[in-house]
């Protein structure tokens, strides 16, 4: 299979061809594994644009994506994301699960952060090579931690109970945060730990017979004290050792090629044209969603 460079060499010659080119080798993928193969790649390591996160939108892409597939084939879902909203890949989740019925496989050539992260914890297993990466899931506020805002409150009335002449000072630190914002990073948090901890007990484990596992992953993908920024990369063997169902990229060398194909040329996509976001099936059926710049 021909590797980044060749693609390269290739749309040299005929640039024009780069759409049918990315058509015949998610074609070729979806052939060899003899399941339905949905992309879903957002432009975000490529330039700066809106509509790059998971959001409500995309929903109208997965629709499009899915039509005239033979659901019972199962779905291979390649992931590249930075992640999103979580109540958008709640709706994306259950409407996949629902047409799958439950048999869908996540697959990472490069990255799927945060509620991408959270898209893979639904499937049976997820594939992963040495060079892919998961996330934390832990929720943010504009850039800021859930758990930060969490634990300056907790410091305060901590502080307060044995120091309560420091009030003023954390009346001023703390009026940065809008009434209620405690509430809201607190159901952020519980909200990130629901839907998780349900995806994984009705695919990838047994709900029943596998809670403590479960609830293993979850406390250490929820979480920021160990993990510290939001952006830290947990690769195969790390995905693994939490009790992530993982399997090697590696372990197939021709289901590797195929995979890795389709990835450099859906990333030389979104590099050279002003693609931001890529759904798209092994059917011919996809939807470009595209950062015009004003004139």
């Amino acid at each position: 299979m021909p590797i980044r460079n060749d693609i390269i060499d290739l749309l040299q010659n005929d640039p024009s061809q780069l759409d049918e080119i990315r058509k015949t080798y998610i074609r070729e993928l979806s052939e060899f594994t003899g399941r339905n193969t949905i992309t879903y790649y957002s432009s975000w390591m490529t330039k700066a644009a809106d509509n790059q996160d998971i959001n409500d939108s995309d929903m109208t892409g997965f629709m499009s994506a899915v039509h005239g597939l033979e659901r019972k084939k199962g779905l291979d879902l390649i992931l590249h994301t930075p992640g999103g909203s979580p109540t958008a890949s709640e709706s994306i989740v259950k409407y996949l699960k629902k047409l799958f019925d439950n048999d869908i496989r996540v697959i990472v050539p490069h990255m799927a952060m945060s509620a991408g992260t959270m898209i893979a914890c639904s499937a049976k297993s997820i594939v992963m090579g040495y060079q892919s990466s998961l996330g934390p899931i832990d929720p943010q506020f504009s850039g800021i931690p859930a758990y930060n805002i969490k634990a300056e409150f907790e410091e305060a009335e901590k502080d307060l109970q044995h120091n309560p002449q420091n009030a003023q000072y954390w009346a001023i630190k703390l009026q940065q945060f809008p009434a209620a914002f405690l509430k809201s990073a607190i159901d952020a948090i519980n909200l990130s730990n629901i839907l998780v901890t349900e995806w994984l007990g009705t695919n990838m484990y047994d709900k029943d017979k596998d809670e403590e596992i479960i609830s293993t992953i979850v406390s250490k993908l929820n979480e920021h004290t160990n993990s510290l920024v939001h952006d830290r990369h947990f690769d195969c063997d790390k995905c693994r050792e939490i009790g992530l169902k993982i399997e090697q990229l590696e372990d197939n060398q021709d289901f590797q090629d195929k995979v890795l194909t389709l990835h450099h040329i859906s990333m030389l996509t979104l590099e050279s044209t002003l693609t931001v976001k890529l759904i798209e099936n092994f059917n011919n059926s996809y939807i470009i969603q595209q950062n015009i710049p004003n004139v």
